[in-house]
């Protein structure tokens, strides 16, 4: 490590005047390595190769900066540098410029905050100077208790050190005459729509190094907006008609902070209302009753509503309440209900109710009652007996019923009841229409339950003096037959009972010849009576 003491006595002609001035030069004497002070090059061109500079001191040493000697010298490096950043070639203070002098003379610019682009200063007999003390150039500040700086030495060389605050060899101070600001490279910029209830978001922006933290400001026409201080504004409705702009103040360890503009957005504009349900109409579209219409439900909520009601189309006048009685006019038109939604800061909406169905101007009445006329028998017709609507010109469709429920394909006036009819009730559901009118249904009584046929099979034996008579009843609809039948064979009659629909009969006393036999089924729950005739041969006995 280069560690150097500058001493300056020293007479010096300015601008033609013969005034001597002592002016402070500083060398640093070569001394053994210290843990907090660490050369990391040394000289203009080894440092250069090494990736550090010395911002053109090495062309510019020849010239006296505020007065200091020229080349190498600690005190007209730094002044150089100060002079770079933008102050005058003019020292800012009177009296000696011997470098232990700086701080003193500096005092009101003087603190112990490290700062790119301060003057690091250390007082005379300060370690590792001398007498006349020592100042440099803050390149970067690792923290705050590690800094880098470049400085050159009299009767020495330039270099950049590494110093840490532990172990000596920390600065007496830092001098603000210039510090370096965070640069902004890029501004920030505003992304989302300007448009009230939106959210617009803020980017910072780039700069000179990387600041370690960010602080927001939004603007509304240039004046601070309170408490938004965010990286998000969601607009609210006074902002209408604004132009939004945010201000980022960057941050980072070892520069001055700074701030950045964004460029201004266009005019806020209203937000849009959406509707988030539509209203609905409910209740019974005939003349006298009473329509309700609901609100609807929209985003933002918290919205004003009124109503205005429409008749195919048309506003219907003074009906702007949540209810609507059907009149006449109404009939044969669909109606809705038409919200109207207005909040501040935001553009006016309508939602439209789905239509009603089209108003009916009154019920079919039936004034005489349809009625079924025939026997609920397998296989006799039944009809219906048409009655009387008002209106008389009311279209009437059938459907014929079993036991309540609708018998496919049975639509007719008329009908002929089959096997999966019987036992059951059987009634028509008349179904009148009118245009502009509700239609009415009207059902008939039930049957009584349908009956079926009985079949009768009879097979005959004739023997001498007798006959055996087997007899097999069977009806549609009916699975087991039950019930008494009476057998008559020529004079001769039996009366005797069938049970699932057989039964033999032997009758005796009977003469040669033929006999007419005659069978008959007396009926029995859902069967019918029925009756068979035949005859039997009877042989003369041997």
């Amino acid at each position: 490590m280069i560690i150097g003491r500058g001493l300056l006595r020293a007479r010096a002609r300015l601008l033609g005047v013969a005034l001597a001035l002592v002016l402070s030069l500083f060398a640093l004497p070569a001394a053994p390595a210290h843990a907090s002070y660490i050369a990391l090059c040394t000289g203009y061109s080894g440092c250069r190769d090494a990736g550090y500079g010395n911002a053109g001191y090495a062309n510019a040493n020849d010239h006296m900066y505020w007065r200091m000697y020229s080349g190498h010298n600690c005190t007209n490096y730094a002044a150089y540098r100060m002079v770079k950043a933008g102050m005058p070639d003019s020292r800012p203070w009177s009296g000696v410029g011997n470098a232990e002098n700086w701080g003193h003379a500096m005092a009101f610019l003087t603190d112990d905050t490290p700062k790119v682009g301060s003057v690091a200063w250390w007082d005379a007999n300060v370690y590792p100077v001398g007498s006349s003390g020592h100042v440099a150039y803050v390149e970067r500040v690792v923290s705050s208790s590690e800094i880098w700086i470049s400085d050159d030495n009299w009767g020495g060389d330039f270099h950049w050190h590494r110093i840490t605050k532990s172990g000596g060899g920390w600065p007496s101070g830092f001098i603000h005459f210039r510090d370096v600001a965070l640069q902004n490279k890029q501004a920030p910029a505003i992304s989302g729509t300007p448009q009230v209830g939106e959210t617009l978001s803020a980017t910072a922006g780039t700069w000179s190094s990387t600041p370690s933290s960010y602080s927001y400001q939004w603007f509304a026409n240039g004046v601070a907006i309170k408490d938004a201080t965010a990286s998000t504004l969601t607009l609210g409705p006074g902002r209408v008609d604004q132009q939004i702009s945010v201000q980022v103040a960057a941050t980072a360890t070892g520069y001055a902070s700074a701030t950045a503009q964004s460029v201004a957005t266009a005019a806020v504009q209203p937000g849009v209302i959406t509707t988030v349900a539509q209203p609905v109409v409910t209740g019974e579209a005939l003349v006298g009753q009473t329509l309700t219409a609901s609100r609807g439900s929209y985003d933002p909520g918290s919205t004003t509503k009124a109503v205005q009601w429409q008749s195919d189309g048309q506003p219907i006048a003074g009906a702007t309440g949540w209810s609507l009685q059907l009149t006449p006019e109404q009939a044969g038109t669909v109606v809705r209900a038409v919200v109207s939604v207005t909040r501040k800061g935001y553009d006016p909406a309508t939602a439209v109710s789905p239509p009603t169905d089209s108003v009916l101007g009154g019920t079919v009445q039936v004034t005489t009652p349809w009625t079924l006329s025939g026997v609920p028998r397998l296989g006799e017709e039944m009809s219906v007996v048409p009655g009387v609507a008002d209106p008389a010109d009311a279209t009437a469709t059938y459907q014929w019923l079993r036991d309540g429920v609708e018998i496919p394909g049975a639509t007719g006036p008329t009908y002929v009841p089959g096997a999966d009819d019987v036992g059951a009730h059987l009634s028509v559901r008349t179904d009148l229409s009118r245009q502009g009118y509700k239609p009415a249904t009207q059902t008939t009584e039930p049957s009584t339950p349908v009956h079926t046929v009985p079949q009768i099979a009879v097979t005959t034996l004739g023997k001498p003096g007798r006959a055996r008579v087997s007899v097999t009843i069977t009806a549609p609809g009916v699975t087991s037959i039950r019930g008494p039948i009476t057998v008559r064979v020529g004079a001769q009659t039996v009366t005797v009972r069938v049970h699932d629909g057989l039964r033999s009969v032997t009758i005796d006393g009977l003469g040669k010849g033929t006999k007419t036999v005659v069978v008959r089924y007396l009926g029995k729950d859902l069967v019918d009576a029925g009756t068979w005739r035949g005859t039997v041969d009877i042989p003369k006995a041997h």
